[in-house]
């Protein structure tokens, strides 16, 4: 590993340096590291911000779609200026301006079924700060699949939840569908556009997922595999809950039956859609 440091380097990220779970190994593992956000709004927007600020060396942006007005009520990574651009081209400006030694890549494109096999395995840690449940579970089985860490979060109203999955390292971490195993009924849970959310409140999740990040690069704390994070911001309590892995789950279960993506049906994800 290498523990060269500029002065620059040593003088931004002297505060991660002087802790005794970062110190210079740690900050080296940082730089070192290869990260996957895919998404780059409500949530992606402070999670890729937080990351690059960290001293991630790379970062991957997924994203299809272009700035709206609408946007920037959360979307915290692009300005007005930049309305009409593509998102993740938007956010890796920010990004860079913040620390210009970070590398950002991006993939300005719908992440779909090709797109996971191609980009998934090209990086260490994969999030999800996604707006749709189709691509929230194909991100779910394919990481699974890929044997990649899954650092996922959603949101809705004033609603926040977090979690990571891992199932690929086998037992006794659950993978999503061992949360929900099905698509919900269309209609049942509206997005962010048809319900609202308050853009605080994403970003909140959105750094929450660059911490847990953090935590599995640097290899301190206690992940959140296996667990459920659930935030209420208006009555301002957390809640956490247990998941366990499910022996029966078609995706991680002893007789699983999701082996690959060739045929991916797009079901669902967390029980909240991210903006």
């Amino acid at each position: 590993m290498n523990l060269d440091f500029t002065e620059a380097e040593i003088q931004r990220f002297s505060r991660h340096i002087l802790l005794r779970e970062v110190g210079a190994i740690g900050q080296a593992k940082l730089r070192a590291a290869r990260v996957l956000v895919v998404g780059a709004g409500g949530l992606g927007s402070p999670l890729a911000l937080y990351l690059a600020a960290a001293g991630v060396g790379t970062i991957g942006l997924v994203d299809h779609d272009r700035l709206e007005l609408s946007n920037l009520q959360r979307q915290i990574a692009h300005t007005t200026a930049r309305l009409g651009r593509n998102k993740a081209e938007s956010a890796a400006e920010a990004m860079q301006a913040l620390n210009p030694d970070c590398r950002v890549e991006i993939h300005a494109r719908r992440m779909d079924a090709d797109a996971a096999r191609e980009l998934i395995p090209r990086y260490d840690v994969i999030c999800d700060g996604t707006d749709n449940f189709p691509t929230r579970f194909l991100l779910g089985d394919a990481c699974h699949l890929l044997g990649r860490p899954l650092v996922s979060a959603a949101v809705l109203r004033f609603e926040g939840q977090l979690s990571v999955f891992r199932a690929h390292e086998g037992a006794p971490h659950p993978c999503h569908r061992c949360l929900n195993p099905e698509m919900p009924p269309e209609g049942l849970v509206p997005s962010c556009s048809e319900a609202g959310v308050l853009g605080a409140v994403v970003g909140v999740m959105g750094t929450l997922q660059a911490t847990e990040v953090l935590k599995l690069i640097l290899e301190v704390g206690d992940g959140m595999s296996g667990r459920l994070l659930l935030w209420d911001a208006l009555d301002m309590r957390f809640r956490t809950v247990r998941l366990r892995r499910d022996p029966a789950c078609a995706l991680c279960g002893e007789r699983a039956t999701i082996r690959d993506l060739s045929a991916h049906g797009h079901a669902p994800a967390l029980v909240c859609a991210a903006p």
